[in-house]
């Protein structure tokens, strides 16, 4: 496996302290640019989860026992990448900092 993965948002990879002034820069609104953060965190969350459930759907067989789980080395392999993903919420406040997150607010368009 290579890490050279050019189209994977560079994310922190530990506590970064944040202006909030940042975070509400675009949405004038702190609170509304959370939710958005927390929407796109659960689809992010949601697409990792559907991917890796379909890789290892490969390897799922009907009489699986202990012996044979712990012994396969390729869904272990790709266990150990999925855990080494930065965290959807990571993930989520990144692109929304760089503008990459496509919102809407319904309230303020009727306005």
């Amino acid at each position: 496996m290579s890490n050279n993965n050019t189209n994977k948002p560079t994310v922190a990879g530990s506590t970064v302290t944040r202006d909030l002034r940042e975070l509400d820069k675009t949405t004038d609104n702190i609170y509304e640019s959370l939710v958005i953060m927390g929407k796109r965190a659960n689809q992010v969350s949601n697409n990792i989860k559907e991917e890796l459930h379909q890789k290892l759907s490969e390897f799922a067989s009907s009489n699986d026992n202990l012996e044979e789980v712990f012994e396969n080395r390729e869904q272990i392999e790709i266990s150990k990448h999925y855990e080494k993903l930065p965290k959807p919420v990571l993930v989520a406040i990144q692109e929304f900092l760089d503008g990459k997150v496509y919102y809407r607010n319904p309230s303020k368009e009727q306005q």
